[in-house]
């Protein structure tokens, strides 16, 4: 993995990355069953899901978050770490053999409400399958150190002089 140092100031909004495809087997989601406890039938059972409108074994949405997330750490950023998630929709099922892409874009910043040393970076986080139908939605928030402290608010707080 390629280590570097990408601090607040140099994320750019808008600024894009794409991940490769990564196919969804019987075996990912037996073993997140097996590591999570989650064995209900729409994950496992064969012959029930095909009695139900789906038709068909589902993934977890939690494995399909983790494997994302997992494919777009492609590098190690000392300066910065995953402060968490937001916004998680989970928009489609995503079926053993299909194929997932992860879109990352840089959706905002904002300044720490008490460490000027720090500010938070919003990554809009898509997951699509082979279709490129929208299966999973995310911001996935990080903490990242500052080249310099950022300016103090003189903003004078309402109703003050």
């Amino acid at each position: 993995m390629l280590k570097v140092s990408r601090y607040f100031e140099d994320y750019i909004v808008g600024a894009e990355r794409r991940t490769t495809g990564r196919t969804l087997t019987e075996a990912d989601i037996v073993l997140h069953a097996g590591q999570t406890g989650d064995w209900f039938p729409h994950h496992v059972d064969a012959e029930w899901c095909a009695t139900q409108d789906f038709g068909q074994r589902i993934a977890h949405g939690t494995l399909i978050l983790s494997v994302a997330i997992g494919m777009t750490a492609s590098e190690i950023n000392p300066v910065a770490f995953s402060y968490g998630y937001d916004r998680i929709r989970f928009i489609r099922p995503i079926f053993i053999g299909d194929t997932i892409t992860v879109t990352a874009r840089i959706a905002g910043t904002r300044d720490h409400p008490r460490r000027a040393n720090q500010g938070f970076v919003d990554e809009q986080v898509m997951v699509t399958n082979q279709r490129g139908d929208v299966v999973l939605s995310l911001v996935h928030i990080y903490l990242v150190e500052r080249k310099s402290p950022a300016p103090p608010d003189d903003t004078p707080p309402p109703g003050g002089d």
